[in-house]
Parts: structure tokens; sequence; C-alpha cells
């Protein structure tokens, strides 16, 4: 019955020493995140639309880095796996074996954002909106890289283009008897990625938004992404339990909706001509 459906067979590891230890997509996807944000960053001090200096993009970077990994950490277990952190503590530090929360991502590279633009005397909105045009390009990769893994499945479905996700059933499930999903990490590397990415780069590049509203293209950011979010939750099976009936990750995004409009009210109110 399900013949003509593609079975996942991707491995996570690009080079593989043992079962555990290589060079995974997962990393290799930040990896390219981080080098897109620090290619589009140079980019954006070339052409003197950016009040950092190239010389500072890579200090700024590692900043990023500390923030994403850090706040995506502790946002995974806080907001999808918090007994599992209070059950056994030492699971945080156990990288390989998953667990980043994009939300809280966000939040570690706001507190990075924030430290960085104190320290070096830059206008925090603006840092805020140089780097919100660029962050959708780590979605990209990292959702890309979650379909390779073969986690965070979508639903049930028979559309042509659907997926069996061996992991998707128990180990002991014979494999016709395991149903179709859809590929919903491809999803939001669509709506997350590819095409919060256009939005951010057409409003940077075809609008002074930047310098007369800071802050503004950071909100819309967090709006958008928020919006797209809560779209591509719809297909997607929830990883924990529900919130008034709504997964988790189009729940949490209704608070980005929030920051998103704080950030586009406080630019309007701080807009020079």
């Amino acid at each position: 019955m399900f013949s003509a459906y593609w079975v996942h067979d991707l491995s996570p590891f690009l080079v593989r020493f043992t079962d555990t230890i290589g060079i995974r997509y997962y990393g290799l996807a930040y990896l390219l995140g981080f080098v897109a944000a620090g290619g589009l960053l140079a980019l954006y001090a070339r052409a003197g639309r950016s009040k950092l200096s190239i010389d500072q993009i890579s200090d700024l970077l590692v900043m990023i880095v500390f923030g994403v990994l850090l706040g995506g950490r502790i946002g995974y277990f806080l907001l999808y796996q918090p007994r599992a952190l209070f059950a056994d503590p030492m699971a945080f530090f156990r990288v390989w074996d998953g667990g980043m929360a994009s939300h809280g991502g966000f939040i570690g590279v706001g507190v990075a954002i924030a430290w960085f633009a104190r320290s070096r005397k830059i206008p925090f909105l603006h840092l805020a909106d140089l780097i919100a045009s660029t962050a959708a390009a780590g979605l990209l990769f990292g959702r890309i890289a979650n379909f390779i893994n073969g986690e965070l499945w979508g639903k049930i479905a028979d559309v042509p283009w659907a997926v069996i996700f061996p992991h998707s059933a128990g180990p002991t499930t014979p494999l016709h008897l395991i149903l179709p999903r859809h590929p919903s990490q491809l999803y939001a590397a669509a709506l997350e990625g590819a095409l919060l990415l256009a939005i951010m780069q057409w409003r940077f590049w075809r609008s002074d938004i930047v310098r007369t509203k800071p802050g503004h293209l950071a909100g819309e950011f967090w709006l958008i992404y928020a919006v797209v979010r809560i779209v591509g939750e719809v297909f997607r099976e929830p990883d924990a339990g529900l919130i008034m009936g709504l997964n988790r990750g189009a729940f949490y995004s209704f608070f980005l909706v929030a920051g998103g409009l704080f950030f586009i009210g406080l630019a309007r109110r701080k807009s020079t001509p």
C-alpha cells in the first residue's frame, strides 16, 4: 500500500568515525548559517548600510554563537522537556542527542546583541535589525538538517510527496505498517528559511527602514516568523504536550507576535527622517 512512498534512510553524519562521533549535518547547518550571516554582514558594511565595521563582525558572531547554543539548549528543556532536565541534569550537556528550541535561541541571541551593543557603543535596535535580516539563513539550513536527521516529522498524510520515517514508529514495527507523513521539516525550511530570508533581504535592500526606523525590521522578522511557524505547525506531529489545544511551537509563537509588535511600536516612536 505504501510502496510508492519514499522511505527515509539518510544518515545524520556527513563523515562518521564511530557510532556517536563524526561530522553531523546538524553541526554543518549551524556552521553554514553563521558563515552566511557573516557574509551578509560584511556585504552590508561594504555597502555603507551598517554601523558594524567588518573588523567587528567576527566578535559579534562569536557572541551570537554562544547566544544561539545556550539559548536554544536551555529553551528546549524549559519549553519542551522540563521534566527530563530535572530528572537528569547531565542531559543538558549531551548535545549529540539533539534538542534545540528556536524560541530559546531568539532569546539567547537577543541577550548577546544587547551585551555586544553596550560594550561596543552600537545602537541595540540597529544591531537587532542587522541580525534579523540574516537569521533566516540559519533556520533554512537547520530545518534541512532536521529532515536529514529524520526528526520533527509531520502528521500522517497521503499526499504524493509524503515520506515514511522509520523512527516515527516503535523499533519493532514492520516497515510496511509505518504510515507516511508530511515532510514538515521541508515545509519549515521553505517558510521559516527561504521565504523569510527573501522578505528580510528585500526589505533591507529595497527600503531605508534600517536607517529611518531602527528596530522595525527586527519586529517584522518576529511577526512573520511567528505566522509561518504557526502555519507550519499545522502539518507537524506534536513532539510535546499541547497547550490550550496548540502545538507548543505554535503557542510560544504568539509571544513572538507580542514582541514583534513591541519592536515595531518602539521603532515608529524613534523614527528619524
